[in-house]
């Protein structure tokens, strides 16, 4: 299958463009653009700087793909932007390419749906099978775990963490990091569940939803220390990995500022 590209079009030449690819009316390629088997750009949509895309990916019209990083240090470094296979992003995202204040890359992983108007900022990590709903707003540096869902305007700090199989409610501001499997909403937001119908459709054991439940209703419901809280789940019976990385992930959290484990990339 040859390509498509539209006679509107504008593709640098330099850019490599997989020939199974279709790009619409109006849509701009940039030289250092690499677009992989199956992708479709609807129109006006714009790819730029160095941004490698993997295959069978879909842009609505209004995406901005790898477009400079809206920070006051950055002064035009060749930095990255990588995405994988199989996402939809649609009517007016965009993802930002990151600064040199980390690895130089914003990633994101496959099979993620990103909504109008959702905007990943410089230096991000977007891990698979992210849902991201209209308006959500990633501040810079901050990493989504796999799995995670994110309801409608919704704001999230730099360098906040999101774990993996959690739910943020709509209109929601994210300022601390959010513990995986947990249900989190308010302003700011806080954990007020365990993240059940997430766990049942992702064939979770039921003993795993039983002792997040457990981990839960001590920490947020009995206010027992974290400290404690472990030391109790984890000294009685078998230890279920949910748990463990339950309370790993709060750990971490716990050794950064503002309840941001990666505030210490900040700091560094």
């Amino acid at each position: 299958m040859s390509i498509r590209i539209a006679s509107t079009a504008v593709v640098d030449p330099k850019a490599q463009i997989d020939r199974d690819v279709e790009i619409g009316d109006f849509c701009v390629i940039g030289p250092h653009v690499t677009l992989g088997k199956g992708c479709v750009l609807a129109n006006h949509v714009t790819i730029t700087g160095h941004t490698r895309i993997g295959q069978r990916n879909r842009f609505f019209p209004g995406a901005v793909i790898g477009e400079a990083p809206q920070d006051l240090t950055y002064r035009g470094e060749p930095t990255r932007v990588e995405i994988g296979d199989e996402n939809i992003f649609r009517e007016s995202v965009t993802v930002n390419r990151a600064t040199m204040k980390e690895d130089g890359l914003t990633r994101i992983g496959s099979n993620c749906y990103f909504m109008t108007g959702v905007h990943i900022a410089h230096d991000c990590c977007v891990g698979d099978r992210v849902i991201m709903a209209n308006n959500t707003m990633l501040g810079g540096h901050s990493h989504i775990q796999n799995d995670v869902n994110v309801s409608g305007a919704v704001g999230i700090a730099q360098f906040a963490t999101v774990g993996s199989f959690a739910f943020i409610g709509a209109m929601s501001r994210v300022l601390h990091d959010v513990p995986p499997y947990m249900v989190c909403e308010g302003s700011p937001a806080r954990p007020r569940c365990v993240n059940v119908v997430a766990l049942k459709r992702n064939h979770f054991a039921a003993e795993d939803v039983t002792v997040l439940q457990n981990a839960f209703k001590l920490m947020y419901r009995s206010k027992v220390g974290a400290g404690e809280a472990e030391a109790l789940l984890l000294g009685t019976g078998p230890i279920r990995p949910v748990l463990r990385q339950f309370f790993d992930f709060l750990e971490h959290s716990r050794g950064g500022r503002h309840g941001r484990g990666r505030d210490r990339r900040k700091a560094a």
